[in-house]
């Protein structure tokens, strides 16, 4: 016992002697550090007054969210109240599947018209109360203004991003799992006459494809070089490998290969095969809202997979692409116009300001629908369709901040 003490005795005391020996430089490196990299803390550039407004902004905000959701919730058990008895939904599953992922996709997609209230709502309280008379009186530019808010709409446009690429498409395909069992009971789980690319001159048909059996009937891969069929392979039935570890696993029944070369054809035949396409289930049916269950990633690679083969169906998925990335700008150009609107103290209070933003919140979802819908109906490039409310409501932004109070 003695000799394991001195051992612990003499292990600290090397450590002391260390510690001693390297403290001067580690608090010198951290004094370097404080003052040289002073100007990444955002408490040097964050004043009272900003701290003030981005707490107001943000409070707001989710303040307006948790009331006009809370409402929404309401109206929707009232009309599916029905459906859910009818179905013999579960409690857990109607809470925790449906309105779990229903809250934060339709706070996400209407997230302009939350920031736009939330502007209005507490700049026209501050004005109201003489507070931003106070602050451009003491010498606060209307510019300078500006800058909590913009910080504020950045973090909201962050959050409304990352949660519209990553987070909600898991959510949307739990939601919509449940509005097939238990609400709509509709849900396309067949294709007919599927002809697409799955490789560099190699093309795949399915006359009948069900999802629900991961099957498809009267399958037949033609493979082609320089123009000419050198392959092709016929089969009755096509099933997919749900449980194989690497995917475009098929397996073929009842089929049969025709290999061309030159005059010469060699024909080969068997019941069972398996085989690797560069197909899945996902690339057969298409069903109604599928573009949402993506994340912006899997958007981007099953756009690029699309587009190689082929496939004229990619509008869609390529504007919610685009559209993602537009609705999280909508925060800055909608908080200006909130601001510029409602910064001025009026005798009417807030009342008509308030109806004049909800307004422009609705033409601008308004014009998401209508230009989405030209982009699939009309030929208007999908980048285009998706920027096309942010063009208009950047020079309304712009009018609305020059004839702001300075």
């Amino acid at each position: 016992m003695k000799t394991k003490n001195i051992r612990k005795y003499r292990k600290a005391l090397r450590f002391a002697r260390w510690q001693k020996r390297h403290l001067k430089w580690l608090i010198a490196a951290f004094t370097w550090l404080g003052k040289n990299l002073a100007f990444l803390n955002p408490a040097k550039y964050l004043k009272k007054l900003d701290w003030y407004i981005i707490k107001k902004f943000i409070g707001t905000y989710f303040y307006s969210i948790a009331l006009i959701i809370s409402i929404s919730i309401v109206f929707d058990i009232n009309e599916n109240l029905a459906k859910f008895t009818q179905y013999h939904a579960p409690l857990r599953a109607i809470v925790v599947d449906y309105y779990m992922n229903f809250v934060p996709y339709f706070a996400n997609l209407f997230s302009p018209l939350f920031v736009f209230i939330a502007v209005i709502f507490f700049t026209s309280k501050l004005a109201g109360n003489s507070e931003i008379i106070s602050m451009l009186a003491a010498g606060v530019s209307f510019k300078r203004l500006m800058r909590p808010y913009m910080i504020s709409a950045a973090l909201i446009s962050i959050m409304t991003f990352f949660l519209g690429a990553y987070v909600i498409p898991k959510g949307t395909i739990i939601r919509q799992n449940f509005e097939t069992i238990y609400k709509n009971k509709k849900k396309n789980t067949s294709a007919e006459n599927v002809q697409l690319q799955v490789g560099k001159g190699v093309i795949a048909y399915i006359q009948h494809y069900d999802n629900n059996l991961k099957k498809g009937y009267g399958f037949c891969l033609d493979k082609f070089e320089d123009k000419k069929l050198v392959s092709h392979m016929t089969a009755s039935e096509i099933q997919y490998d749900t449980i194989s570890d690497s995917k475009y696993h098929w397996k073929a029944r009842n089929w049969r290969i025709r290999q061309l070369k030159g005059m010469r054809e060699t024909i080969t035949s068997g019941s069972v095969k398996d085989t690797t396409i560069m197909m899945e289930p996902t690339d057969l049916v298409f069903s109604k809202g599928q573009q949402e269950t993506f994340t912006s990633p899997q958007l981007r690679d099953y756009i690029s997979k699309q587009i190689d083969r082929g496939s004229g169906n990619v509008v869609q998925y390529e504007v919610e692409f685009h559209k993602r990335i537009a609705t999280s700008f909508a925060s800055f150009i909608l908080t200006t116009i909130g601001l510029s609107l409602s910064s001025r103290k009026r005798k009417g209070g807030m009342g008509l300001y308030l109806g004049i933003g909800l307004a422009l919140s609705f033409t601008y979802i308004m014009l998401q629908t209508v230009s989405s819908t030209f982009a699939i109906n009309a030929d208007t490039p999908p980048m285009l369709a998706a920027w096309i409310p942010n063009i208009i409501f950047t020079v309304v932004a712009y009018f609305c901040y020059r004839k702001a109070p300075n």
